[in-house]
């Protein structure tokens, strides 16, 4: 009988939906998944994981978490989707407009890809310029403007990373390294009055997390003004799972656009890009720059995440979920140097990862000179000891609130015996 990875690879491109799942950079057969509850996951075989993946972030309580379901099932009893607005709608928008420092209005989607996308767009139509910059190593979705690899130098005139994506549409995009502020000041100092928008993750959760170099948001932030470009804060990733509102809000940020998703939709699939009104304004049907989506603001969506916003806007909630992350990576790096391997953190809120380097990285080149081979063994000692980190070095690790004492020491005793064999 074919196993559910042989029956996957003759109806879907490379066997999965997506290309992180395929465990292609790191070799072997991804495992196939039943359940999950709180911190844990369940395979086709029976075998139980303790997870650090979270669904690459959105399940900040944990999976299947009772007030999220509860709310699922109560909104499916009622219509899946019905292509009218709901009040859930506009309780999910006051939520996130109250929450999340420079959003005045907002619109939602059906995933990160999409909402920045439609923030580009917005940024391109307000401004009437056509060239984006992004840092070298940030992922913002595959959309075509943003699939572009990063090269040598200050600045590098787009490559397209992919196969489908016209060269003149790449070529639109600047890519700078990350924590850069020389580089990002020549690449303004030449073309800053052709640039539409820089858009950034505040901090790094795609190359790895990368944590933002003193004065190098405020740089951004200075430069966007000085020469007209609105400044897109990605916080599809960090939204919500660094702190309450976002990084903008725990760093003081005044973005112009602002992207989110993951966390605000708890596991379904959701997005949003919002800001200023007078740039949202300029959105259909109120103005020229168009954008839809059938299934935008989809009312089971709306319900989860706004019981799962509801759950974590609590005291102390962030706090202890930083406390415990913080306390997961700062053993592991000293069990590894224990047993004489150059290993190193970078953590915030409910993020971090684990990299095979003495000294935690600042930008995408130094990631990529970090010991990926170790990092590979690492991921399947792991998964053989029942602990689910992602499979790519260039990944972030997610612990949640489920994620007990008791699960934070099994993980850790697991890593001494795969730190050991390393």
């Amino acid at each position: 009988m074919e196993s559910y990875w042989q029956r996957a690879q003759n109806v879907l491109p490379g066997g999965v939906n997506s290309p992180v799942r395929s465990f292609k950079g790191v070799g072997g057969e991804p495992f196939f998944v039943k359940r999950g509850q709180g911190p844990y996951l369940f395979d086709d075989q029976g075998r139980q994981y303790i997870d650090f993946v979270m669904s690459y972030g959105p399940l900040i309580l944990g999976h299947a978490h009772p007030k999220v379901v509860a709310a699922v099932s109560e909104q499916a009893t009622q219509g899946l989707s019905y292509g009218a607005p709901t009040d859930l709608e506009v309780e999910m928008a006051e939520t996130l407009v109250q929450a999340v420092p420079g959003l005045e209005m907002v619109r939602m989607v059906n995933s990160g890809t999409e909402a920045t996308m439609a923030a580009i767009r917005v940024a391109r139509g307000v401004t009437g310029r056509d060239r984006i910059l992004k840092f070298a190593g940030s992922y913002h979705g595959h959309g075509d403007s943003l699939l572009v690899k990063a090269g040598s130098g200050a600045a590098t005139m787009g490559v397209p990373d992919s196969l489908g994506v016209p060269k003149a549409l790449a070529e639109l995009t600047l890519t700078v390294p990350y924590n850069d502020v020389d580089a990002l000041r020549t690449v303004f100092n030449a073309v800053g009055d052709q640039i539409a928008a820089v858009i950034m993750e505040p901090v790094a959760g795609n190359m790895g997390t990368v944590l933002p170099q003193p004065g190098f948001l405020d740089t951004v932030r200075q430069l966007t003004r000085q020469y007209g470009a609105l400044w897109i804060v990605d916080e599809v990733m960090t939204g919500f799972r660094v702190a309450w509102g976002g990084a903008s809000r725990l760093f003081g940020l005044e973005p112009d656009l602002v992207c989110l998703a993951k966390v605000i939709g708890a596991g379904m699939p959701v997005g949003a890009y919002g800001g200023k009104k007078s740039y949202m304004q300029e959105v259909a049907p109120l103005g020229p720059v168009y954008q839809a989506g059938t299934l935008s603001g989809n009312p089971v969506a709306m319900a989860a995440g706004l019981a799962q916003l509801h759950e974590i806007h609590q005291p102390d909630f962030y706090s202890q979920l930083e406390q415990k992350t913080r306390t997961l990576a700062e053993e592991l790096v000293a069990r590894g140097r224990a047993h004489g391997i150059a290993v190193s953190a970078n953590t915030i809120g409910g993020m971090f990862t684990l990299f095979f380097s003495d000294m935690p990285p600042r930008n995408f080149d130094e990631v990529s000179h970090s010991d990926h081979a170790r990092y590979r063994k690492f991921f399947h000692g792991m998964l053989e000891q029942g602990v689910f980190f992602p499979p790519s070095p260039f990944e972030t690790a997610f612990p949640s609130w489920a994620h007990t004492e008791a699960t934070i020491q099994a993980t850790l005793e697991a890593a001494d015996r795969v730190f050991q064999q390393l």
